[in-house]
């Protein structure tokens, strides 16, 4: 879906192959990537454009993905969904290493979340994270998500085999908090 989302501080919007230089500035960081399943490491422009010629903004909401900018910089990060192998849509997110802990990945997800459950009639939203992501994990739980499980997650940044912790968000968990 081509689609833009404004929150207080942030634009989410479509990923362009003008970003492809702040992709991989930021993703060439291994405490980033390093976090994720999918990023190899070092990461290269030539993956940023890559990755950014096989985007298309014509895709469903399961697998619509946002570019996150912050006024005054500009592209500090990304957040989107993909489906598994079951067909399950997932969410999934990075922040540039410099704008952590200051509550911008918070903001990113719960405009996500809620524009999802907005436009689709989904049930839940997966998730996860590995094990040593304390601050994703935060967030998770922060928006509603629950633990289901774990296992081992190949993290190609790292070049082997993760704990991984699967986490779940309930669309009626996801309402009972906006009311509250």
């Amino acid at each position: 879906m081509d689609v833009s989302l404004a929150t207080r501080r942030l634009t989410l919007r479509q990923p362009v192959m003008a970003d492809a230089e702040r992709i991989a500035l930021f993703l060439n960081n291994f405490a980033v990537a390093g976090n994720l399943s999918r990023v190899p490491y070092p990461y290269h422009l030539a993956d940023a454009r890559a990755w950014l010629r096989s985007w298309r903004p014509d895709r469903p909401a399961g697998e619509t993905g946002f570019v996150i900018e912050l006024a005054g910089e500009g592209f500090i990060g990304q957040v989107g969904y993909h489906l598994d192998v079951g067909g399950e849509t997932v969410i999934g997110y990075w922040l540039a290493q410099p704008f952590w802990n200051r509550g911008i990945m918070s903001e990113a997800v719960a405009a996500v979340i809620a524009w999802y459950f907005g436009v689709t009639d989904a049930p839940k939203i997966r998730s996860g994270v590995v094990h040593f992501n304390r601050a994703s994990l935060a967030i998770q739980r922060k928006m509603g998500f629950v633990e289901t499980g774990a296992g081992n997650l190949l993290c190609l940044a790292r070049g082997e085999e993760v704990r991984h912790i699967d986490t779940e968000l309930q669309r009626s968990v996801w309402a009972e908090r906006q009311v509250a």
